[in-house]
């Protein structure tokens, strides 16, 4: 029973990885020629951002950087600019901001994906091969769920979901799929609370999407480092 509470994609596109691409402090070589990828309104996105957001992407989600497609790079320079918009919206924004602690249990968890890690050594040694330290790590998690916090700070409180539409999750979607996996029946009243709130994580996840394209359209939004078939590639 537990999976047909599993956040859907959609929730996890639009909030965690908004929310899993945000970079965090700039690790990218001195030395390195960097170059205007973005501009939202007066900031600006350089490669090595991109770059970076990227990397962070690929450790916490357990993809290797070779698996990213052009049109994944893009979805991540996407994202960044997302990014820049929210952030905006936090400086007059009122929640309770993550605490390192709390980043680091992430950090914590994203780190069960690789075996190689299970040692301090190794864990080390694959920071490495991504070019990030645990301290940046930790602090790209913790913007992240900031982030995400905000999203649910603004738009929650706008969802309402009615006795309705969860029975018709219930008898629609919950009930098909405890006789798919041959599971016994649960009644309603047990699972109406976690059916709400799945409800109420999709509904958010619709509203970002209008939320963003708002903040886009009042926004000065540009990508002179980018072509229309995907851009070009993130640097490694």
């Amino acid at each position: 029973m537990t999976g047909i509470f599993t956040k859907n994609r959609v929730t996890i596109a639009a909030l965690a990885v908004l929310l899993a691409a945000f970079s965090g402090s700039k690790t990218a070589q001195a030395e390195v020629v960097d170059r205007i990828v973005a501009t939202v309104n007066r900031h600006v996105i350089l490669q090595s951002d991109w770059d970076e957001a990227l990397r962070y992407e690929a450790l916490l989600n357990g993809r290797a950087l070779s698996e990213f497609t052009d049109e994944d790079r893009r979805a991540v320079l996407d994202r960044l600019i997302d990014q820049e918009l929210l952030s905006e919206q936090m400086k007059s924004a009122y929640f309770q901001h993550a605490s390192e602690s709390e980043a680091a249990a992430r950090v914590d968890e994203a780190r069960k994906q690789y075996p190689e890690a299970a040692t301090d050594e190794g864990w080390q040694s694959l920071l490495a091969g991504f070019r990030l330290t645990g301290k940046d790590l930790i602090a790209h998690v913790q913007q992240q769920m900031d982030l995400m916090r905000l999203v649910d700070a603004h738009l929650r409180p706008t969802v309402q979901i009615d006795s309705k539409s969860i029975e018709a999750y219930y008898r629609e979607k919950f009930v098909p799929q405890l006789k798919q996996s041959g599971a016994g029946e649960v009644p309603l009243a047990d699972v109406a609370a976690k059916i709400r709130e799945l409800l109420t994580q999709e509904k958010v996840s619709e509203l970002l999407v209008s939320w963003l394209q708002t903040l886009r359209s009042e926004s000065k939004v540009s990508m002179p480092g980018v072509t229309e078939s995907g851009g070009e590639g993130v640097q490694e």
